[in-house]
Formats: C-alpha cells, sequence, structure tokens
C-alpha cells in the first residue's frame, strides 16, 4: 500500500497552519473524540508517543483521561510539534517523521496517531515502525482517512477536468483502503482488536469555502504527481458547478470523511 505523497509539501502545509489548526478542523476534533471512547475502559500507564500530534489535543486529552502517561509528541511539522509542546505539560517534543522513527526498540506502552496516516506514502513500512518501537503488549489506537474520504471534491474535479479536455490529469489525493490496512495488520506482529469505519460530514457554505477550510488545516493535495501552478479558472468554476449540481443542499455542500479507526496490541 504506497500512497503517493510529497512530504516535503506534508511538512510546509501543516507547518504553516499551525496556529489557526484548531480553529477549522472540526471533523479531526471529532475524530480524537472517538479514539478516546475506545480506549475509555484502558489502564494506560508509561511512555506513550504520539505520531503526526498536530497541536497535541489527542495526547492533551489522554493524559487527563490516564494522568500516569508519559507523553511523547512527535510531527514531521515543526511548527505542530511546537504548538503541542507548549500543549501537552511535561511531554518530551520530537520531530520526527513516522515512516523512520526515531527512537530505540520497545520504547512505548503506547503509541497513538489521529488523522495523520493518510499523509505516510508506505503504511507497511510506518507500521513496522510502530510495531519496533512498541513494547512487547503495548497498545496501538489510531484513525486515518480512507479512501472514500473527499469523494464529492475529487469526483467533481475529474469531470470538470475530463469535460474541458485540458490535456491534464486530475491527480487528486489518494487515501488508503480499508480492506488494505487489514492486510497490513494481518502480516504484522500487531494484534487486531478492533478495524473499522465510520463516515463524518461537514457541510460548508459553498465549495470555496470548504477549500479555504482544507487550505487552512493544511490539507492540500500532496500528491507526488499533482500538476504545477493553479488549476484554470475555466476548470474551476466547471468544477464548482458540478459539486453544486450534484452534491449541495438545504444544509450546504457536503464533505465526506470515510474514518477509519483502528486498535491494535503488538504481540508478546
Amino acid at each position: 500500500m504506497v500512497v503517493e505523497v510529497n512530504r516535503n509539501l506534508v511538512r510546509n502545509h501543516f507547518s504553516s497552519q499551525a496556529d489557526e489548526y484548531d480553529r477549522y478542523a472540526l471533523v479531526q476534533a471529532r475524530v480524537v473524540a472517538r479514539l478516546l471512547q475506545l480506549v475509555a475502559a484502558e489502564t494506560l500507564t508509561g511512555r506513550c508517543l504520539e505520531i503526526g500530534t498536530g497541536t497535541g489535543r489527542f495526547s492533551a486529552e489522554l493524559v487527563k483521561a490516564h494522568p500516569a502517561l508519559q507523553p511523547v509528541v512527535s510531527d514531521l511539522a515543526h511548527g505542530m510539534t511546537r504548538h503541542a509542546a507548549q500543549r501537552v505539560k511535561d511531554a518530551l517534543a520530537v520531530d520526527a517523521d513516522a515512516g523512520s522513527l526515531p527512537f530505540r526498540p520497545a520504547s512505548f506502552a503506547t503509541v497513538i496517531s489521529s488523522s495523520v496516516y493518510q499523509w505516510v506514502e508506505d503504511l507497511p513500512s510506518a507500521f513496522r515502525e510502530v510495531e519496533r518501537v512498541l513494547r512487547p503488549g503495548g497498545l496501538f489506537v489510531f484513525a486515518l482517512f480512507g479512501e472514500q474520504s473527499l469523494h464529492e471534491l475529487r469526483t467533481s474535479h475529474q469531470l470538470a477536468v475530463s469535460e474541458l479536455q485540458t490535456g491534464r490529469m486530475s491527480h487528486s489525493q489518494e487515501f488508503p483502503a480499508e480492506a488494505e490496512l487489514a492486510l497490513t495488520i494481518n502480516n504484522s506482529r500487531l494484534q487486531r482488536l478492533q478495524l473499522f469505519s465510520e463516515q463524518e460530514v461537514e457541510f460548508h457554505a459553498n465549495v470555496p469555502d470548504l477549500l479555504r477550510s482544507l487550505k487552512k488545516i493544511g490539507a492540500g493535495n500532496a500528491s507526488r504527481h499533482r500538476p504545477p501552478g493553479l488549476a484554470s479558472r475555466k476548470v474551476m468554476q466547471r468544477m464548482f458547478d458540478v459539486y453544486n449540481d450534484r452534491y449541495s443542499s438545504s444544509s450546504g455542500v457536503p464533505a465526506t470523511y470515510q474514518v477509519i479507526y483502528g486498535v491494535a496490541r503488538k504481540s508478546l
């Protein structure tokens, strides 16, 4: 499972939006709340690593519920790491790439991650890193956006490009599939306890408002094959029209996210 992502774009997008992220990341906040529900019955102690911490919301809330945790927050984007370090009391903060974690084997009792792994190019390799840094019996709790996420936006753009015959392909961001994720876990030393997906739908006043919101949380197209420069005004206007015609309702224009949740434990 390889998602072709430009890591420098991901790093720059998120680092530049650290200060405004929480104001616009409403779906991501609901994902954190759902993850906290999944581990509410667990007794969590020891060192806990958050991969792709963002502004540190997940770690901060988890430590409130499990005060014996020793948090370590990490992110590819330095601006996010700095923000999380200020938010999560007594946390060790480290800039880190999910695909190559700078920690010794068996360093953590718990590893957590929310709304991050869709930005990782090689999920099997990244999950092997989690397996490596987890202690035997350690818990891995995560959520990521699946392949159906933002399907309205991707379909509208693809149709606009196709209709106008611009000679350019629509290289939209691709997200992982739940079945491929299950296979990744099954082929590891991680014992799957839970793996399921749910939909989150966010409504916006119009398509430009949706695009502005995505930009404010750093969630721009990070495909390595994205065409250079901005799409033409004709393509963008046609995309807006297709989006409105196909998906708008009295609530506004929807943006659907497929959220894949997982809980796994490293074999003893």
